[in-house]
């Protein structure tokens, strides 16, 4: 806007401050500085105002102290129920595993019982081959030289970045460790393999449960023996395997022990009786007559226009 002429008749050129250079100049609204000023006419006792903010905050800490009481006073009247529910478990657990110790071992008398009475029914050379098919299978016990494959967890470390970091894996054995290593000791030539004392046959699973091992639904834990029954030359084979080369390779980067040695009159126990399922046949109460135009229905090899469902499969 134009301001008027000065005394020498020449027109000056005035702004007025715009909202922003306002803003700068006076940042405080008139409301603030008019309370800032009625406080300074009537100021409040100095002592009020610090007896009030300690009094706050007493109370505060006062109540947050009685919640952190509170809290601890639950959480140990809990923890003795927890203890007695974590002990009464595991002594449920230690029951169950001595239970079935001793089933087993009466299950094994029983199997020798009836085996020396079968010999005696059979005559000689038919008991001689029934054994030796039962020790092929499993399902009877072997004693002969062999090979002992140990494997062992790392031992525990403070910082567990070797686990998490390393392209071979955890430091620890895992199932598919043992599978390859018995998978490989058979195809060296072993006639009979166990995995801490529980006897491997053709049905035998070994898989995992969380971070526990399992050999045919039994736990096992480290260290881990793999005992192997089989020629001489099973040793050497199996050194050159796969198998092998990756347990020494994981062994070198993870920490975990990996040993193979020969061993002297070994005694593998016979594994419990499988349980079977064979498939069978389906038969229909009501078959289809011929050309009723069931579609269904595939020829057998009979040619009776029906196909056998199987039930089951074999395990």
């Amino acid at each position: 806007m134009s301001a008027p002429p000065d005394s020498g008749g020449r027109t000056t050129r005035a702004f007025t401050p715009d909202f922003l250079t306002e803003l700068f100049r006076n940042p405080l609204d008139p409301g603030y500085a008019d309370a800032a000023a009625r406080r300074r006419e009537s100021p409040a006792p100095a002592g009020w105002r610090g007896v009030s903010a300690r009094a706050v905050s007493v109370v505060v800490i006062a109540v947050v102290g009685f919640l952190f009481a509170v809290a601890y006073r639950e959480t140990m009247a809990e923890e003795p129920s927890r203890s007695q529910a974590r002990a009464g478990l595991i002594a449920q657990i230690k029951q169950r595993e001595s239970e079935t110790d001793e089933m087993t071992a009466r299950a094994d008398r029983l199997r020798e019982e009836v085996g020396r009475q079968r010999d005696a029914a059979l005559s000689g050379s038919q008991a001689a081959r029934l054994r030796n098919l039962e020790a092929g299978t499993g399902l009877g016990r072997v004693r002969g030289d062999g090979v002992v494959v140990r494997l062992a967890d790392a031992e525990p470390k403070d910082d567990d970045a070797v686990s998490g970091d390393s392209d071979a894996g955890p430091p620890r054995v895992i199932y598919t460790d043992l599978q390859k290593v018995a998978n490989d000791l058979w195809a060296s030539g072993a006639e009979a393999v166990a995995i801490n004392g529980q006897r491997l046959t053709a049905t035998s699973t070994i898989r995992s449960a969380g971070a526990a091992i399992l050999v045919d639904f039994r736990p096992v834990t480290s260290p881990y023996e793999v005992t192997a029954i089989g020629p001489g030359s099973m040793r050497d084979k199996f050194e050159e395997s796969r198998a092998a080369y990756l347990m020494r390779r994981v062994a070198k980067e993870t920490g975990l022990s990996f040993q193979v040695r020969d061993a002297d009159d070994l005694t593998l126990p016979a594994a419990p009786e499988p349980r079977l399922r064979y498939a069978q046949p389906s038969v229909s109460p009501s078959p289809s007559p011929s050309g009723s135009g069931d579609r269904s229905a595939s020829p057998g090899p009979s040619g009776s226009g029906t196909s056998p469902r199987p039930s089951g499969g074999v395990r």
